[in-house]
């Protein structure tokens, strides 16, 4: 029994953890990626420049020059932007046609941009807490559903992959993150039933959801509070995201540990806060 259980865990560490990574598979591909300027939304557009991605950026601000430059100098061969606030509900139609135009089609939609993630829900008024509420799931959970269905018939053409980029919040909640949370947990639960729902009709799109730590932008520092987090190391991660994506793994997890967090979400209830808080060096702040 013990060699057998031995053996059993030779296997998952060797299939979960087997590198299969071609640094030419992206070379050529039709890339839209939002949420481009920061962090890593724009370590995942240097990444993918360096691979030799066709890409169309998307991000709320203009201020887009030094990263597509940044693009074109690592040997993008061709970087185009657009200005896109997801919180318009004609926006996401609007980028998904501008990137077919541009590109001719589509290999990945790579989703990344982020609403703001308020302090929790007791922090403010009914009313305040419904708005805020509405308004991040438009952004972190609306859009992309929108985006994914416009884009969805060129990736089935080109047998291409869904790319969502969320976060540990959207597996194991935690305190003042209550609507970012909600609507992280909701692409958890959409993409994973629409991954079923396509192998079901046999179409040929992979979809790959990212769990990662707080990403390094002044809107997740906003997302613990009146706590302060350490934020995870953009370029590893971004780096994570495209090798997961690019041999079309179901799920990837950045860092690795944050796999085992989830799988004892369910079994170890207690223990979990002060998991997480080890794991994201919250700790509270002094009252002013």
């Amino acid at each position: 029994m013990k060699v057998l259980l031995t053996g059993l865990g030779a296997l998952f560490f060797t299939c979960y953890w087997a590198d299969n990574f071609d640094p030419a598979s992206p070379q050529g591909a039709r890339v839209l990626l939002t949420g481009a300027i920061a962090g890593v939304g724009e370590e995942l557009a240097h990444h993918s420049a360096r691979l030799g991605s066709h890409l169309v950026l998307t991000a709320r601000t203009e201020a887009f020059l030094q990263v597509v430059g940044n693009c074109r100098k690592l040997g993008a061969p061709k970087v185009v932007f657009i200005a896109a606030d997801m919180a318009s509900r004609e926006v996401p139609e609007r980028v998904v046609q501008f990137a077919l135009d541009k590109l001719g089609g589509l290999d990945y939609l790579v989703r990344n941009h982020l609403g703001a993630a308020p302090a929790g829900t007791r922090a403010h008024s009914a009313q305040g807490t419904s708005g805020s509420c509405s308004h991040r799931l438009r952004v972190n959970f609306l859009s992309y559903v929108q985006l994914t269905s416009l884009a969805l018939p060129s990736l089935t053409d080109s047998q291409g992959s869904l790319v969502v980029v969320s976060s540990l919040l959207g597996r194991v909640p935690t305190s003042f993150s209550s609507p970012y949370s909600g609507a992280k947990f909701a692409l958890d639960s959409f993409f994973g039933s629409l991954q079923r729902e396509l192998d079901v009709q046999d179409v040929n799109v992979a979809i790959t959801i990212c769990v990662l730590g707080l990403q390094d932008r002044a809107s997740a520092k906003e997302g613990v509070g009146p706590h302060q987090a350490l934020l995870s190391q953009g370029p590893k991660a971004a780096l994570a995201v495209i090798r997961g994506s690019a041999t079309w793994v179901s799920h990837v997890f950045y860092p690795w540990r944050f796999h085992v967090l989830c799988l004892l979400r369910a079994w170890l209830p207690r223990p979990r806060a002060w998991f997480i808080r080890q794991e994201l060096n919250v700790t509270a702040t002094a009252a002013a």
